[in-house]
């Protein structure tokens, strides 16, 4: 057991993550492992080789190593460890129209529901002496990643350089979650007021203040628990967020413990709704979801869908259907819902074959399938044409 143990303190060392190049596959990390358990005689059905296995797949998973699609079953899980499996990669399935020449820098926001470090692109075109106000979009990582990764990975900042909108990114930090995940989950940070909600509330305004942001085009987008949280956000401050992207996401109240949100992503959660929220304004939500994402169940993109179309009300919306195949060569369907003016405030994009990667995102960030629909380019579309609708 010495052996195991030694290699458990490397798994879990502080630097253990810092080490590892990110072109290796995270099942490929866990696969060697496993094979060096069988080959020293402690892999298999026995309990002495299961619970050895179990801990040591545990380990990884704390290090942000082990993803859901790893291994051939179900492994023991940490309520922390909300971590996207990536997808293969073969090669972009989109071009940037124009590479960030902006600013990007690093910044810090503090109130009484605590700090939050941010990044911040800002577009060549912005001028703050002469620049009328601009759009800003919120944008919330996924477990295990951060600003510079998900900017990367999204291509956000070059969407935001071809349209002349500034884009913050928050951090969360393994001091509040151990996996730098957002905690969706709880419910303390469910609600208006206090938690993650009023911290990333805040930090918006705190970029609104500092800037000329136009209010009524502020939007929150996210991949996985920061789909989640982004959803949150929706329900809790809409008159804030003008709109919400969630990506790979749960719904509103979906869980309300560790247990519950393990259960939610796996089988799928009815989640909260669809009551008015607390401005009775119901927020436009763009929902991207891979139909084989072994993460987070695709039923919850439903659900999603099923709590905004429900507080909008079904008879108010007309529902529209396209089916598509992306540049990468995913097929995809788009189902649109209409307001009577005919402008989409609902949309469900589902990805044929997509796992739990942003789609159409780049290889040089994680968790990304270059090969869906370009998920970046159809937010802004979709948050920019909600212009004027906040009350």
């Amino acid at each position: 057991m010495k052996f195991v143990t030694q290699l458990l303190e490397r798994i879990n060392s502080p630097t253990a993550t810092r080490r590892v190049d990110n072109s290796i596959q995270n099942a490929n990390i866990a696969k060697i492992i496993h094979e060096a358990l069988a080959s020293a005689g402690l892999e298999g059905t026995g309990s002495q080789g299961a619970h050895i296995a179990g801990v040591i797949d545990d380990a990884l998973a704390r290090a942000g190593l082990l993803g859901a699609e790893a291994g051939s079953g179900p492994r023991p899980a940490r309520p922390d460890v909300i971590v996207p499996a990536p997808a293969p990669l073969a090669g972009d399935s989109i071009e940037a129209t124009s590479a960030p020449q902006g600013q990007f820098p690093s910044r810090t926001f503090k109130s009484a529901a605590g700090a939050l470090a941010y990044k911040l692109y800002v577009p060549s075109s912005y001028n703050a002496d002469t620049s009328e106000p601009v759009p800003l979009l919120v944008m919330l990582h996924g477990c295990t990643q951060s600003a510079d990764d998900f900017a990367a990975g999204t291509r956000m900042n070059a969407l935001a350089e071809q349209h002349g909108f500034l884009v913050a990114y928050p951090a969360q930090t393994a001091a509040v979650n151990a996996n730098k995940c957002w905690n969706w989950f709880r419910p303390q940070d469910q609600a208006r007021g206090g938690g993650e909600p009023a911290l990333i509330s805040g930090m918006t305004g705190h970029v609104s203040a500092d800037y000329r942001v136009d209010p009524s085009r502020i939007y929150v987008a996210g991949l996985s628990a920061g789909a989640a949280m982004a959803v949150v956000l929706g329900r809790t401050y809409p008159e804030v967020f003008a709109a919400v992207g969630a990506h790979s996401g749960l719904p509103y109240g979906a869980a309300h413990d560790v247990a519950s949100a393990f259960a939610a992503m796996r089988s799928g959660a009815a989640g909260k709704g669809p009551a008015p929220q607390s401005t009775g304004r119901v927020t436009p939500t763009i929902v991207f979801h891979g139909d084989r994402d072994q993460t987070v169940a695709a039923s919850n993109g439903d659900a999603i869908i099923a709590q905004q179309t429900a507080a909008f009300g079904p008879a108010a919306l007309v529902q529209t259907r396209h089916n598509g195949i992306a540049k990468g060569g995913r097929r995809f369907a788009q189902t649109i819902y209409a307001d009577p003016s005919g402008r989409s405030v609902v949309e469900d994009w589902r990805v044929q074959g997509g796992g739990h990667a942003w789609m159409g995102g780049s290889k040089s960030g994680t968790y990304t399938d270059p090969q869906g629909p370009d998920a970046s380019a159809e937010m802004v579309r979709f948050f920019l044409q909600q212009a004027g609708l906040k009350s």
